[in-house]
Protein backbone atom coordinates (compact mmCIF):
# COMPACT_ATOMS: atom_id res chain seq x y z
CA UNK A 1 0.00 0.00 0.00
CA UNK A 2 1.25 3.43 -0.87
CA UNK A 3 1.72 5.86 1.85
CA UNK A 4 0.83 10.19 1.61
CA UNK A 5 1.40 12.63 3.50
CA UNK A 6 -0.95 15.88 3.38
CA UNK A 7 0.04 18.84 5.29
CA UNK A 8 -2.83 21.11 6.27
CA UNK A 9 -5.49 18.42 5.83
CA UNK A 10 -8.02 18.81 8.73
CA UNK A 11 -9.87 20.47 6.21
CA UNK A 12 -10.98 21.88 2.91
CA UNK A 13 -8.90 20.87 -0.04
CA UNK A 14 -6.67 19.05 1.91
CA UNK A 15 -8.71 17.37 3.75
CA UNK A 16 -10.56 16.32 0.39
CA UNK A 17 -7.59 15.35 -0.82
CA UNK A 18 -6.86 13.18 1.86
CA UNK A 19 -10.48 11.36 1.28
CA UNK A 20 -9.95 10.68 -2.82
CA UNK A 21 -6.05 9.39 -2.03
CA UNK A 22 -7.90 6.83 0.50
CA UNK A 23 -10.28 5.82 -1.87
CA UNK A 24 -7.54 5.19 -4.30
CA UNK A 25 -6.17 2.85 -2.18
CA UNK A 26 -3.67 4.91 -0.08
CA UNK A 27 -2.44 5.08 3.32
CA UNK A 28 -2.85 8.42 4.24
CA UNK A 29 -1.01 10.61 7.17
CA UNK A 30 -3.47 13.82 8.21
CA UNK A 31 -0.56 16.70 8.41
CA UNK A 32 -2.55 19.05 11.00
CA UNK A 33 -1.39 21.67 13.74
CA UNK A 34 -4.15 21.27 15.70
CA UNK A 35 -4.55 18.04 17.13
CA UNK A 36 -8.33 18.34 18.10
CA UNK A 37 -9.13 19.21 14.35
CA UNK A 38 -6.63 16.83 13.02
CA UNK A 39 -8.40 13.78 15.20
CA UNK A 40 -12.17 15.25 13.79
CA UNK A 41 -11.38 14.97 10.37
CA UNK A 42 -9.36 11.66 10.99
CA UNK A 43 -12.65 10.20 12.56
CA UNK A 44 -14.81 11.24 9.79
CA UNK A 45 -13.00 9.81 7.07
CA UNK A 46 -13.05 6.61 9.12
CA UNK A 47 -16.71 7.13 9.54
CA UNK A 48 -17.40 6.97 6.16
CA UNK A 49 -15.15 3.53 5.83
CA UNK A 50 -11.99 4.89 5.09
CA UNK A 51 -9.62 3.56 7.64
CA UNK A 52 -6.29 3.64 6.15
CA UNK A 53 -5.74 7.13 8.09
CA UNK A 54 -4.25 8.29 10.91
CA UNK A 55 -3.06 11.55 12.17
CA UNK A 56 0.27 13.44 12.20
CA UNK A 57 0.98 16.25 14.00
CA UNK A 58 2.94 18.82 12.53
CA UNK A 59 3.34 22.87 12.23
CA UNK A 60 4.99 24.12 8.96
CA UNK A 61 5.73 27.25 10.82
CA UNK A 62 7.98 25.12 13.27
CA UNK A 63 10.80 23.32 12.27
CA UNK A 64 11.13 21.77 15.64
CA UNK A 65 7.61 20.03 14.82
CA UNK A 66 8.33 19.22 11.66
CA UNK A 67 11.18 17.15 13.08
CA UNK A 68 8.93 15.66 15.14
CA UNK A 69 6.62 15.02 12.64
CA UNK A 70 9.71 13.08 11.06
CA UNK A 71 10.53 10.90 13.84
CA UNK A 72 6.60 10.11 14.24
CA UNK A 73 6.49 8.90 10.97
CA UNK A 74 9.83 7.25 10.71
CA UNK A 75 8.47 5.23 13.39
CA UNK A 76 5.67 3.96 11.62
CA UNK A 77 6.88 3.44 7.74
CA UNK A 78 9.98 2.87 6.36
CA UNK A 79 9.25 4.85 3.33
CA UNK A 80 6.88 7.81 2.08
CA UNK A 81 5.59 7.62 -2.15
CA UNK A 82 3.76 10.97 -2.09
CA UNK A 83 4.25 14.47 -0.38
CA UNK A 84 1.38 16.96 -0.70
CA UNK A 85 2.26 20.39 0.32
CA UNK A 86 -1.14 21.76 0.83
CA UNK A 87 -0.86 24.10 3.79
CA UNK A 88 -1.12 27.80 2.99
CA UNK A 89 -2.52 30.93 3.89
CA UNK A 90 -3.78 33.71 2.44
CA UNK A 91 -3.19 36.73 4.85
CA UNK A 92 -5.24 39.54 5.66
CA UNK A 93 -6.46 42.69 2.67
CA UNK A 94 -5.59 44.46 1.41
CA UNK A 95 -2.06 43.67 0.46
CA UNK A 96 0.12 46.36 -1.24
CA UNK A 97 3.72 46.42 -2.69
CA UNK A 98 4.25 49.92 -1.07
CA UNK A 99 2.32 50.24 2.46
CA UNK A 100 1.41 46.54 3.79
CA UNK A 101 3.97 46.18 6.67
CA UNK A 102 6.69 43.76 5.37
CA UNK A 103 5.75 41.82 8.87
CA UNK A 104 2.92 40.50 7.19
CA UNK A 105 4.88 39.23 3.95
CA UNK A 106 7.36 37.25 6.47
CA UNK A 107 4.28 35.81 8.17
CA UNK A 108 2.50 34.74 5.03
CA UNK A 109 6.32 33.81 3.36
CA UNK A 110 6.79 31.54 6.17
CA UNK A 111 3.63 29.24 5.66
CA UNK A 112 3.74 29.19 1.71
CA UNK A 113 7.38 28.91 0.92
CA UNK A 114 9.47 28.03 3.90
CA UNK A 115 7.19 25.65 5.46
CA UNK A 116 7.10 24.20 2.42
CA UNK A 117 11.09 24.12 1.92
CA UNK A 118 11.52 23.09 6.14
CA UNK A 119 9.18 19.49 5.14
CA UNK A 120 10.44 18.87 1.95
CA UNK A 121 14.16 18.58 3.22
CA UNK A 122 12.44 16.71 6.46
CA UNK A 123 11.11 14.07 4.36
CA UNK A 124 13.20 13.91 1.52
CA UNK A 125 15.16 11.01 2.45
CA UNK A 126 11.60 8.69 3.30
CA UNK A 127 10.63 10.07 -0.23
CA UNK A 128 13.96 8.51 -1.57
CA UNK A 129 12.72 5.09 -0.63
CA UNK A 130 9.99 5.01 -2.84
CA UNK A 131 10.03 3.31 -5.89
CA UNK A 132 7.85 6.48 -7.34
CA UNK A 133 8.35 9.13 -5.07
CA UNK A 134 5.93 12.29 -5.80
CA UNK A 135 5.94 15.48 -4.42
CA UNK A 136 3.35 18.30 -5.16
CA UNK A 137 3.00 21.65 -4.27
CA UNK A 138 -0.77 23.52 -3.99
CA UNK A 139 -0.18 26.57 -5.53
CA UNK A 140 -2.39 28.93 -7.26
CA UNK A 141 -3.19 30.24 -10.09
CA UNK A 142 -2.01 34.22 -8.80
CA UNK A 143 1.58 32.58 -8.65
CA UNK A 144 2.17 32.85 -12.53
CA UNK A 145 4.12 36.14 -13.63
CA UNK A 146 3.72 35.75 -16.79
CA UNK A 147 0.15 35.82 -16.28
CA UNK A 148 0.01 38.80 -13.98
CA UNK A 149 1.65 40.47 -16.84
CA UNK A 150 -0.95 40.19 -19.12
CA UNK A 151 -3.76 42.72 -19.16
CA UNK A 152 -6.32 40.65 -21.01
CA UNK A 153 -5.99 38.09 -17.85
CA UNK A 154 -9.48 37.63 -16.20
CA UNK A 155 -7.54 38.27 -12.73
CA UNK A 156 -4.97 40.83 -13.89
CA UNK A 157 -6.15 43.23 -11.69
CA UNK A 158 -6.26 40.80 -8.02
CA UNK A 159 -2.65 41.30 -7.01
CA UNK A 160 -2.15 40.81 -3.45
CA UNK A 161 1.48 41.64 -2.66
CA UNK A 162 1.97 39.07 -0.48
CA UNK A 163 0.02 36.32 -1.09
CA UNK A 164 1.28 36.82 -5.08
CA UNK A 165 4.91 36.81 -4.10
CA UNK A 166 4.57 33.78 -1.74
CA UNK A 167 3.21 31.57 -4.63
CA UNK A 168 5.32 32.55 -7.18
CA UNK A 169 8.55 32.02 -5.00
CA UNK A 170 6.81 28.79 -4.67
CA UNK A 171 6.57 28.34 -7.98
CA UNK A 172 10.14 29.13 -8.18
CA UNK A 173 11.18 26.05 -5.78
CA UNK A 174 9.17 23.66 -7.64
CA UNK A 175 11.15 24.08 -10.71
CA UNK A 176 14.79 24.03 -9.38
CA UNK A 177 13.61 21.14 -7.07
CA UNK A 178 12.43 19.10 -9.50
CA UNK A 179 15.61 19.64 -11.42
CA UNK A 180 17.31 18.47 -8.95
CA UNK A 181 15.82 15.06 -9.18
CA UNK A 182 15.82 15.59 -12.55
CA UNK A 183 17.44 11.97 -13.24
CA UNK A 184 15.79 10.40 -10.34
CA UNK A 185 11.87 8.63 -10.74
CA UNK A 186 10.32 11.93 -8.77
CA UNK A 187 8.49 13.77 -10.27
CA UNK A 188 7.82 17.07 -8.77
CA UNK A 189 5.06 19.38 -9.73
CA UNK A 190 3.22 22.41 -8.67
CA UNK A 191 -0.68 22.29 -8.69
CA UNK A 192 -3.46 25.29 -9.14
CA UNK A 193 -6.73 23.39 -7.78
CA UNK A 194 -8.75 26.86 -9.28
CA UNK A 195 -10.47 29.64 -7.77
CA UNK A 196 -12.49 27.31 -4.74
CA UNK A 197 -15.25 27.99 -2.34
CA UNK A 198 -13.50 26.99 0.82
CA UNK A 199 -12.52 29.25 3.75
CA UNK A 200 -9.95 30.25 2.60
CA UNK A 201 -12.01 32.85 0.26
CA UNK A 202 -14.55 33.48 1.87
CA UNK A 203 -16.56 30.37 -0.26
CA UNK A 204 -16.60 33.37 -2.75
CA UNK A 205 -14.95 30.38 -5.79
CA UNK A 206 -17.28 29.24 -8.40
CA UNK A 207 -14.94 26.20 -8.23
CA UNK A 208 -15.92 22.87 -5.84
CA UNK A 209 -13.35 21.48 -3.53
CA UNK A 210 -14.15 17.93 -4.75
CA UNK A 211 -12.79 19.18 -8.43
CA UNK A 212 -9.97 21.06 -6.58
CA UNK A 213 -9.21 18.00 -5.14
CA UNK A 214 -8.94 15.65 -7.59
CA UNK A 215 -6.61 18.31 -9.60
CA UNK A 216 -3.86 17.90 -6.81
CA UNK A 217 -4.97 13.71 -6.78
CA UNK A 218 -3.83 13.40 -10.54
CA UNK A 219 -0.32 15.03 -9.75
CA UNK A 220 0.24 12.70 -7.20
CA UNK A 221 -0.77 9.89 -9.21
CA UNK A 222 1.14 10.40 -11.71
CA UNK A 223 2.77 7.30 -13.74
CA UNK A 224 6.38 6.76 -14.61
CA UNK A 225 6.11 8.51 -17.95
CA UNK A 226 3.95 11.27 -16.51
CA UNK A 227 5.85 14.78 -16.43
CA UNK A 228 7.94 16.61 -13.96
CA UNK A 229 8.50 20.23 -13.41
CA UNK A 230 5.39 21.70 -14.43
CA UNK A 231 2.25 23.95 -13.25
CA UNK A 232 -0.84 22.48 -14.03
CA UNK A 233 -3.64 24.79 -13.82
CA UNK A 234 -6.85 23.94 -15.42
CA UNK A 235 -8.49 27.43 -14.75
CA UNK A 236 -5.42 29.13 -16.44
CA UNK A 237 -4.84 26.99 -19.26
CA UNK A 238 -8.37 24.69 -19.93
CA UNK A 239 -6.91 23.58 -23.10
CA UNK A 240 -3.42 22.16 -22.15
CA UNK A 241 -4.08 21.63 -18.27
CA UNK A 242 -0.14 23.64 -18.02
CA UNK A 243 0.11 27.21 -17.22
CA UNK A 244 2.59 29.05 -17.95
CA UNK A 245 4.54 30.13 -15.30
Amino acid sequence: MKTALITGANKSIGFETARQLLQHGYYVYLGSRDRLKGQQAVEQLQAEGLSAVELLLIDVNNLDSIKAARETLGQKTPVLDVLVNNAGIGGNLPQEAISTDISLFRQIFETNYFGVIGVTQAFIDLLRLSPEPRIVNVTSGLGSLELHNDPTWPYYAVKPACYVSSKAALNAYTIVLAYELRDTPFKVNAVDPGYTATDFNGHSGPGTVPDAAARVIKAAMLGPEGPTSQFFSDDNAPETGISPW
